[in-house]
């Protein structure tokens, strides 16, 4: 869908929360609103005060098939897409990265600093935005009502979810309608687009879920790169 049929954001700029205490940095650019791949390149410093410095080497990703949006509750100043349930974009803004989920029993995943939970039979992200308990990782079978009709069984659906991580993109309060389920997780066919998520090669989502740290703050920062060039200085990210 053209960014120019969708709704657009339009506010104010400032340095969000979560990169301002970040001592971690992912930093995901496209070329455009409506483009799905692109380049992830990760960053640290000392303190929250320090200047940012590469690490690593950059990895190719893609985000959704329908490129990215705008997160709804980000003050913005740059137009663009907003992000919707269903609309097949990622989410655009700054992030926190939350816990580590797989197909790994939890002695095989001792490898990971982030809190980890297994994708067990029962274990499902649901998009229901009409549940209580929208956009959550659930089990199933603790849940006393089972009050959604959609969600992603995430033990089915295979090698995409072999690994990955939860980005907290409308989780505190989840606003229904605004997007769920959205995660860094592998890419099993290079180059196609995701339902919302961002994913990458094995090898690369490996290496990046071996050095995200929580104790670091770590933050996914996530746009297309004119929009990133005209906010990198009121958000103080890496030149």
């Amino acid at each position: 869908m053209p960014a120019s049929s969708t709704p657009t954001a339009s506010v104010g700029t400032g340095v969000p929360a979560v990169v301002a205490d970040a001592r971690q940095l992912l930093v995901v650019t496209t070329a455009g609103w409506d483009d799905v791949q692109g380049q992830l390149r990760r960053y640290e410093r000392a303190t929250a005060d320090a200047a940012w410095r590469p690490v690593g080497a950059a990895a190719t990703i893609v985000v959704g098939k329908n490129g990215t949006a705008w997160d709804p509750g980000l003050a913005q100043s740059i137009p663009g897409p907003v992000k919707r349930e269903g609309d097949g974009r990622a989410p655009a803004g700054a992030f926190a990265l939350g816990t580590a989920f797989g197909l790994a029993a939890p002695a095989d995943a001792a490898w990971l600093k982030l809190p980890y939970v297994q994708e067990i039979a029962t274990l499902e992200c649901v998009d229901d935005s009409k549940s209580a308990h929208y956009n959550r990782l659930v089990d199933r079978a603790t849940v006393a009502t089972v009050d959604w009709k959609s969600s992603e069984k995430m033990a089915q659906v295979g090698e995409a979810y072999r690994w990955g991580v939860v980005v907290e993109y409308n989780t505190s309060p989840a606003t229904p309608g605004h997007g769920s389920c959205i995660f860094l997780h592998v890419s099993p066919t290079p180059g196609n687009g995701t339902a919302g998520c961002t994913a990458m090669a094995a090898p690369a989502l490996d290496e990046v879920m071996r050095w995200l740290d929580p104790a670091l703050r770590p933050a996914l920062v996530q746009m297309p790169a004119a929009a990133l060039a005209a906010l990198g200085g009121a958000w103080k990210l890496p030149a």
